[in-house]
């Protein structure tokens, strides 16, 4: 059911790579960014706290995996995780895999660029994320699907 128009309600909010009953985990469509992920929760709360303890769990174990995925698939430099909501205040977290050679590092996403993109680094990333997302799904079956 779609919450004033919100754009998580109204659609997956990226490339959808699983869905389960309470959250689905896309990639965003990020310029720069291949492997910029997202864990949605699938009904329309604003805030984590708004989420029964149970329920907190269940998202942060989706999480957890798919840092867990993008380190052990990439070997970032480093995983940045972000709960903003500002822009979309739909319950979504962001999980980034960054690296030293990306734009923007080691500065956040959504600062200004520290260098030219290297094209070659990010087409390479790109070539290797449908293996990912297939691990990434088996994975997310075999963890969350019980729950």
């Amino acid at each position: 059911m779609s919450y004033k128009s919100c754009a998580l309600c109204d659609t997956d909010g990226g490339e959808l790579v699983w869905r389960g009953a309470c959250l689905r985990v896309i990639r965003a469509d990020e310029a720069g960014f291949p492997a910029f992920y997202r864990v949605i929760w699938n009904a329309h709360v604003a805030e984590f706290s708004d989420l029964s303890a149970a329920d907190r769990q269940h998202c942060m174990d989706a999480v957890a995996l798919v840092e867990q995925v993008l380190r052990e698939q990439l070997a970032p430099t480093k995983i940045n995780l972000a709960a903003l909501g500002n822009m979309v205040p739909h319950l979504h977290w962001h999980v980034i895999a960054r690296f030293d050679w990306d734009s923007h590092f080691p500065a956040p996403v959504w600062a200004s660029a520290q260098r030219e993109r290297v094209a070659a680094n990010e087409r390479e990333l790109i070539r290797r994320l449908p293996a990912l997302n297939a691990v990434l799904c088996q994975r997310l079956d075999r963890s969350l699907q019980k729950k």
